[in-house]
């Protein structure tokens, strides 16, 4: 008969440093969304936090590592956003068309999130654990893709894998024109419409003859 353990509660110091720690990471995540990736500093993160520079590097670390850590948080955004799209009691098109949208949802809502998923810092960590995310929303493509062939209410694909990354490619050089830095910058609602055209041309060539 197994023994039960009791759960052992945090210390007060163990949840102290965890709050300055989520409270360095929220100070981080709001330069990025004001700035942009270049304003995320070190020193500024502190100033933000209103705590010492050691403090973030004892809490969380050195650029590097504050960097992986919104990203990370960009990750879980991510996530709570397509999950509900990729719902098991949806058809298989009608998966693919929230994705879609959600997708869209995030890159509107959190833009500047959406951007460090795109154009992620050059970490190690960040940039594969971004890639596993990709690859997540791909996976989820690629199964719906599957599975709409098999009931027949999608057109059979050979490669589920390489139509799902088609589609992800599509969506992301469309929502990519919002941050453009030129005149073909395309405005957040503008670029609602043009992804709702490309989805209405995707799926027509989704859906049998």
């Amino acid at each position: 008969m197994s023994e039960t353990r009791p759960t052992i509660k945090p210390t007060r110091t163990a949840r102290r440093a965890a709050a300055n720690r989520e409270a360095i990471i929220d100070a981080a995540e709001g330069l990025l969304v004001e700035g942009g990736l270049g304003a995320v500093t070190v020193e500024a993160v502190a100033e933000r936090a209103d705590v010492a520079i050691q403090t973030v590097y004892n809490r969380v670390g050195r650029r590097p590592e504050v960097l992986v850590a919104i990203a990370e948080r960009a990750v879980e955004e991510n996530r709570r956003y397509m999950e509900p799209a990729f719902a098991a009691d949806r058809a298989p098109l009608d998966r693919i068309v929230a994705a879609a949208r959600a997708y869209v949802s995030f890159a509107h809502d959190l833009p500047e999130q959406f951007r460090l998923l795109n154009a992620p810092p050059d970490e190690p960590e960040a940039l594969e654990r971004i890639a596993d995310k990709v690859d997540e929303q791909i996976g989820k493509l690629a199964t719906a893709l599957a599975a709409g062939a098999a009931d027949g209410t999608i057109v059979s694909t050979p490669e589920p894998d390489l139509a799902a990354t088609a589609l992800w490619a599509m969506m992301e050089g469309i929502l990519a024109l919002g941050w453009r830095t030129d005149r073909k910058v395309v405005e957040a609602e503008s670029l609602r419409g043009i992804t709702e055209f490309a989805l209405s041309t995707i799926l027509n060539g989704l859906r049998p003859r």
